[in-house]
């Protein structure tokens, strides 16, 4: 079919019917369904040549730092690469009524970096569909698509979703470096004596260990430095997770893949039959896990994984609550840590200014001490101007002695158990920052938006 408009001239057709040999059969459409039909082929177009380019899944596709290619890819590799660049772990393309924005995510903070014109995003998300493996020429439904690509001497993962709106596709980048190194235990921001509490429960022959935070808290980093800490020829070490964000030498890593069933719980299953010493979950979601898990743990296994709680006590009302009787928690559980991330101030423009009364306030309540001088970061190019670069991590530790374990298989409150912990010397995540606050290292504002106090 030869699509024509009103404004076609006559002896395009001409041109068709020479080079064919045939009349060409033709349809008459409006010059606004012509644009997009256009459009979609030359994306298919290119979604066909680049298939034949990479038949390999997953392959490298390209490299950022090449700046040849139409002005799409220019613009679209100009956007990632300086993504790559700030060391942003998110890139949003937000499309509405008049202009489509471009944010990323740096710190866990959004920041609005360039704006598109209306008319060239369709070719920018054709773009992205294409180096993707997603199919072009769906744009009712949600997909998800994933790709490497290269910048310099670093390979990106980067995890692709799109999501029709009104305004036309939105579109989120994840950005993880394959090339990254796992930071160690000694990095993540532990004090003398939360890192001593730490190691003393992860050497625990056996039992469960828990990470908790929301999404996006950091438990994945926490995890895979407590496995580098744990490893050693004489242990066999077997993660199930979803995704595999790094790869740890010397670690057998399982991938989730629920299409053909091997889900958290199914796989666990099957590491239990391979003789493991420590196991890490990526993540209990629900009782058949939770119960698989308490089990190993009790036959001689160390257990690692995450849950989604607001604090350390609640992590035992949440295996309650999935189902988990109180006395095989209390039997199997040895230590909870709770954690947040909180944004690091500047090293690059950090001074120091007064405390203000509130702040003043904040500091002698989580820390008993008299502050007067505070630092804060008044912004440079170093760190977007925003005062901050890089985060660190807060935490709650809650080891479990003879006391807690009696009290949980009683299934006492979360608050009996909070008290009871903090009588043993935990501290709280709020006391946790707010020692950072004191030692320079972030601010009362940013540990009290995570501590939710």
């Amino acid at each position: 079919m030869f699509y024509i408009t009103d404004q076609t001239p006559f002896y395009a057709v001409e041109d068709v019917r020479f080079l064919t040999g045939r009349p060409p059969k033709t349809e008459k459409i409006s010059k606004e369904e012509f644009l997009e039909k256009l459009e979609e082929y030359i994306a298919n177009l290119e979604n066909r040549l680049q298939h034949k380019k990479e038949p390999e899944e997953g392959t490298l596709l390209e490299n950022l730092l090449e700046g040849s290619g139409s002005p799409v890819i220019q613009t679209l590799n100009s956007i990632l690469l300086k993504a790559v660049r700030t060391g942003v772990s998110d890139i949003h393309f937000e499309p509405f009524s008049d202009r489509v924005s471009v944010r990323y995510r740096l710190d866990g903070v959004l920041h609005e970096i360039n704006t598109l014109p209306k008319n060239a995003y369709p070719q920018v998300v054709s773009r992205i569909k294409v180096i993707s493996k997603l199919n072009v020429a769906e744009k009712r439904l949600p997909q998800d698509g994933r790709i490497r690509v290269k910048a310099g001497n670093k390979e990106i993962d980067m995890r692709v979703s799109t999501l029709p709106t009104v305004f036309g596709e939105r579109v989120v980048i994840r950005l993880l470096d394959r090339t990254g190194s796992v930071l160690t235990l000694e990095e993540l921001g532990f004090y003398p004596d939360d890192m001593e509490k730490y190691k003393r429960i992860i050497k625990k022959p056996h039992g469960i260990v828990l990470i908790t935070g929301p999404t996006g808290s950091g438990k994945s980093t926490t995890l895979y430095a407590t496995l580098l800490e744990l490893k050693t020829p004489r242990k066999n070490i077997i993660t199930i997770e979803d995704p595999v964000e790094y790869q740890i030498d010397g670690i057998s890593q399982i991938q989730v893949n629920p299409k053909i069933d091997l889900t958290f719980a199914n796989g666990l299953r099957s590491i239990l039959r391979q003789d493991p010493d420590i196991i890490m979950v990526g993540e209990i979601r629900d009782f058949e896990t939770a119960e698989i898990a308490v089990h190993a743990s009790m036959t001689g296994h160390l257990v690692l994984s995450t849950l989604h709680t607001n604090d350390a006590p609640s992590a035992v009302a949440r295996l309650v609550d999935m189902g988990v009787e109180p006395f095989l928690i209390a039997a199997s559980l040895e230590g909870v840590v709770a954690q947040r991330l909180v944004r690091k101030i500047c090293e690059n423009c950090k001074t120091q200014r007064k405390a203000t009364q509130w702040e003043k306030e904040q500091i002698k309540r989580y820390t008993g001490k008299d502050v007067d001088l505070i630092h804060y970061g008044k912004g440079c190019e170093e760190c977007l101007n925003t005062g901050f670069k890089g985060r660190i991590a807060i935490y709650e530790i809650m080891e479990i002695d003879e006391e807690l374990r009696s009290s949980i298989s009683k299934n006492v409150e979360t608050y009996r158990l909070r008290d009871m912990a903090r009588e043993k010397g935990m501290k709280t995540l709020a006391e946790d920052g707010i020692r950072k606050v004191v030692d320079g290292i972030t601010t009362v504002e940013e540990v009290l938006q995570v501590t939710q106090v």
